[in-house]
């Protein structure tokens, strides 16, 4: 009977609405199964089937141990989804490779230094997002409006303190009408979408493990598969890889077209409660790559 291991975090325990789930799924397929907190070092990996990251929420303070310890487990077992393909998204500079390769991505300006801090914060007229190129959870994230350059460019110069590259997007205001629509991707092939309320639209972020997110059903547009799914391909061609399980975040640009505002192939929320059969196949996909 093959075990399979769920990586998560000891912060994360009784708040991931997958787990669940995906824990009844499994065992339905025929698996044992149990999730363990990657930073456990009390954890054999080596005695599962395979490990599959899921709710690995506290791992951008500490990205390098947290690619360390995938590196690890992917010597001695099945890694979900691999270790290079987990250091490639884990630093959302990989949005300037999609954007030059001509996928429709939320125009963004970078800052590694002081110096560009100001053209970065600068470069459009009205609010700017301003978060960390390593976060998860949308944490160290918020928006300013125009007269609010000095502040941003403070809270900005707290991220390059922290060692990380800074990155400034304008506003997509038809955010806060539409929200975001997230596809999901199981085993390369397209399982369901949903929606979620805007997360900037009012009162600034809590300090908590993730932004408490509105997540509805919905139906993925034809404009937004055509965008995904090519998001989905570019990926795969990148990392040498078909994800076990991808999420592709579009925004509604200025003009109702999508934009790509992430794509999350290390620890993303892939909402299951909202499609009655994704748990069912994402325990298949599991199953079938032992």
């Amino acid at each position: 009977m093959p075990h399979v291991l769920l990586a998560s975090c000891a912060q994360a325990r009784g708040l991931d609405d997958d787990e669940p789930l995906l824990l009844a799924a499994l065992s339905d397929a025929g698996a044992t199964v149990a999730a363990a907190d990657w930073a456990d070092p009390t954890v054999d990996w080596s005695a599962a089937s395979a490990v599959v990251v899921r709710s690995t929420w506290d791992y951008a303070p500490r990205r390098e141990e947290f690619l360390a310890w995938a590196g690890r487990v992917e010597a001695v077992t099945t890694l979900h989804n691999p270790a290079t393909v987990l250091a490639w998204n884990t630093d959302k500079r990989y949005l300037g490779e999609l954007a030059a390769a001509g996928h429709p991505v939320v125009p963004t300006a970078w800052a590694a230094g002081e110096a560009e801090l100001r053209t970065a914060l600068d470069t459009w007229d009205g609010d700017v997002v301003v978060k960390p190129a390593v976060s998860a959870g949308a944490r160290d994230t918020a928006r300013f409006a125009p007269a609010e350059r000095d502040t941003a460019a403070a809270f900005a110069a707290r991220i390059l303190g922290s060692g990380r590259v800074v990155m400034v997007q304008p506003y997509v205001t038809r955010l806060d009408g539409e929200g975001e629509t997230g596809l999901v991707y199981l085993d390369g092939a397209f399982s369901h979408a949903f929606g979620k309320g805007a997360l900037l639209a009012g009162e600034p972020l809590g300090p908590g493990l993730f932004a408490a997110e509105t997540i509805t059903a919905r139906t993925a547009s034809p404009a937004q598969r055509a965008v995904g799914d090519a998001v989905l391909v570019a990926v795969c061609e990148r990392t040498g890889a078909v994800p076990l399980y991808a999420r592709v975040d579009l925004v509604p640009g200025e003009d109702g077209a999508p934009q790509v505002l992430e794509v999350e192939l290390t620890e993303p929320s892939l909402n299951l409660p909202v499609e009655p059969e994704a748990a069912q196949r994402l325990a298949a996909a599991i199953t079938g790559r032992l």
